[in-house]
């Protein structure tokens, strides 16, 4: 199975969301966390994690990226549990069972989203509210350059000391 993995290329997530997700922890949508709210009374960093914000399981920090990566069942389990408690301490949820279907919906809508990608393919999510007031979600395949061009360009260059 795969599963969405936070990942970090700078620090800019702590800056833009109210908390930022850790590195490598499994990542779902979170849209959820956004059913009751009015988007357009939104601002600063919730307003951020509204728009571009994927929720990091373990943390419940946003992340701005994710990568697909590998899962074991067990860890398909733990990501599960994590979520039950989730709903249960963040939205109230009345009990273990109440919340089960809803987190396995959850992390299995993102495994179902991830199962024809390849390893470390990276995503990145949209979120606004249409003209009729129905959140629109996309998930957004960020692709590589060219992948013939160089990486980088060659800025020096490492030759043996003579000493």
């Amino acid at each position: 199975m795969k599963f969405f993995k936070a990942i970090r290329f700078d620090g800019s997530d702590d800056n833009v969301f109210p908390k930022g997700a850790e590195p490598d922890e499994w990542t779902v949508s979170g849209s959820f966390a956004f059913g009751d709210m009015e988007p357009a009374q939104l601002t600063g960093k919730m307003k951020q994690a509204f728009a571009n914000g994927l929720l990091g399981l373990r943390s419940g920090g946003h992340t701005t990226f994710v990568t697909v990566s590998d899962m074991t069942e067990s860890e398909y389990e733990e990501a599960v549990q994590l979520l039950i408690e989730h709903f249960m301490t963040a939205y109230g949820a009345p009990s273990t069972e109440a919340a089960e279907p809803y987190a396995r919906e959850e992390i299995d809508f993102i495994a179902e989203l991830c199962s024809e990608k390849p390893v470390n393919t990276l995503f990145a999510v949209s979120r606004e509210v249409d003209e009729e007031g129905n959140l629109r979600e996309a998930f957004h395949e960020i692709k590589r350059g060219n992948p013939s061009e160089a990486d980088h360009a060659k800025i020096w260059e490492v030759v043996p000391d003579d000493g």
